[in-house]
């Protein structure tokens, strides 16, 4: 794994016309598996494992979720046994993505969608930890304490590469968000953008995790609820065309889920007036690609149609 991503300046003829510099830190080619943020958000959650002497971690996750994907293989490298606690039905473990985790050695465990939100519930997490007592459990999408710790090192490498004026990231789970909060200390504004359709469910998680590190009172940030695109995972033939346009102007490739949404939102930002002219722009590529071959798999998008990382070349 490499470790500090580097940063790619975009070239697109809005952002000359707009008059905006316009940057990417390349997250998602971190390591071909576990890139992005979570990468990131493992990292130290692996080193406390390891320290504390655990046998094994268990987390939560749909049935093609990143975080489930990259976890499977960080622990697979790592020797650490993981459980995966997967909503939905047995037959998903033969999907793109959960295959995978199973054959880097995670022990799935499918529960209906009523036992599955119960995952924060500290009942549940009691029992949990009562049943698998040398387990560390992880929150669904790696978002805790130690996750933070390992997201707010971006800024730290951003401060050193270059000098920007807001950086912009998408938000799923919090946990990325209240990590750059807690790294940048202040001194950029962070935007957002929100792939699930929620009202203010994930500015109240990003409060508790800043709670958790005493930033709660940072006010440098906002979540832009708006660009969710009909809510999460979902995503129109028209937004897939413009991602795809977007992709081949600048030769990055993103997926529709994630990182897709926050170029989307960044491309009608601009065409709004949201920045002014000058203005120096970070975009955070948190990874996912992996998610492409879900997305296939369900004949939503096309594979002729999109620029595949390696992992999905070789498919």
């Amino acid at each position: 794994m490499s470790n500090p991503s580097k940063l790619h300046t975009l070239q697109h003829p809005l952002f000359e016309q707009y008059q905006l510099n316009v940057q990417i830190k390349r997250d998602d080619l971190i390591d071909p598996i576990i890139s992005g943020n979570k990468w990131r958000k493992l990292k130290y959650n692996l080193r406390h494992v390891k320290k504390e002497g655990f046998k094994g971690i268990i987390s939560f996750g749909g049935a093609y979720s990143n975080h489930i994907h990259a976890l499977a293989y960080a622990c697979l490298q790592n020797n650490i046994n993981t459980i995966g606690i997967i909503r939905g039905e047995a037959h998903y473990a033969h999907n793109f993505t959960l295959s995978k985790a199973k054959k880097w050695g995670m022990d799935l465990h499918f529960v209906d969608r009523k036992t599955y939100r119960q995952r924060d519930s500290t009942e549940y997490l009691l029992h949990l930890s009562q049943q698998y007592p040398d387990y560390f459990i992880i929150p669904e999408g790696g978002s805790n304490t130690l996750a933070i710790k390992g997201v707010a090192e971006i800024s730290t490498e951003l401060n050193k590469q270059t000098q920007y004026d807001t950086l912009i990231a998408p938000v799923g789970s919090a946990g990325t968000i209240s990590g750059l909060i807690t790294g940048d200390k202040n001194q950029h504004a962070i935007l957002g953008i929100a792939v699930l359709k929620q009202q203010d469910y994930l500015q109240k998680e990003v409060y508790n995790l800043l709670e958790t590190t005493g930033n709660k009172s940072v006010n440098n940030w906002k979540i832009l609820n708006n660009y969710h695109d009909g809510g999460y995972a979902k995503f129109s033939q028209q937004s897939l065309k413009k991602l795809q346009d977007f992709s081949a102007k600048t030769g990055v490739p993103f997926e529709p889920i994630y990182s897709g949404k926050m170029i989307l939102a960044l491309l009608d930002l601009i065409n709004t007036g949201y920045f002014k002219p000058h203005h120096r722009i970070v975009l955070l590529h948190t990874g996912g690609l992996q998610g492409l071959g879900g997305l296939i798999e369900q004949n939503k998008i096309k594979a002729d149609e999109w620029p595949l990382p390696l992992e999905l070349q070789a498919r």
